[in-house]
């Protein structure tokens, strides 16, 4: 049986914190800034976490 192998994109987007929670960035952030209040500019800097739908999913596209 071949080896389970990590999907690169997920790998690239995604980190696990200690605890088990995956991790994830926020949208909207990279372009089209001047409309956007500096509040919500810096409320995209914070991390967000994966919602427990799609936990299974990401966990098998990192091989964890």
């Amino acid at each position: 049986m071949p080896k389970q192998k990590t999907h690169k994109g997920s790998a690239k987007r995604f980190k696990l914190t200690g605890t088990g929670k995956i991790k994830r960035a926020n949208a909207f952030k990279s372009h089209i800034l001047e409309k956007k209040s500096p509040k919500r500019k810096r409320g995209f800097a914070a991390a967000s976490f994966v919602d427990k739908a799609d936990v299974a999913v990401i966990r098998k596209q990192l091989g964890v």
